[in-house]
């Protein structure tokens, strides 16, 4: 049985994930919407800028919280990719929390009622 991390573990991930979904979707539409003449000055670059900074923010905490969870190799890495993609870090922090929140699959069965 895995320990449970604890609620400031969680929250700060469900935290970062959000914010670089938003800054990466954000920078995805602004960059495709002036694709030809974009070069990278203006908003969209800074939001660029940002992006990059708070992913490695993005990917400490999630590396943290799997440390406190004890996920596989292969989920941390694919928690940690999620940042990269527009919109997918928002499905990979709905289902860590739904995995985190779940009850475990072994837990020890009630006591049998007096007969």
């Amino acid at each position: 049985m895995t320990p449970a991390p604890s609620s400031g573990a969680v929250t700060r991930y469900r935290v970062m994930a959000y914010v670089t979904g938003v800054v990466l979707a954000t920078s995805c539409l602004l960059g495709l919407s002036f694709w030809p003449w974009y070069v990278g000055d203006g908003p969209a670059g800074w939001l660029w800028t940002a992006h990059g900074y708070l992913y490695i923010v993005y990917v400490v905490t999630a590396f943290l919280l799997a440390l406190k969870a004890r996920w596989s190799v292969v989920k941390t890495l694919l928690v940690m990719a999620a940042g990269t993609i527009p919109l997918m870090s928002f499905v990979a922090e709905r289902r860590v929390t739904a995995d985190l929140h779940r009850a475990p699959d072994h837990a020890p069965a009630a006591p049998a009622p007096p007969a």
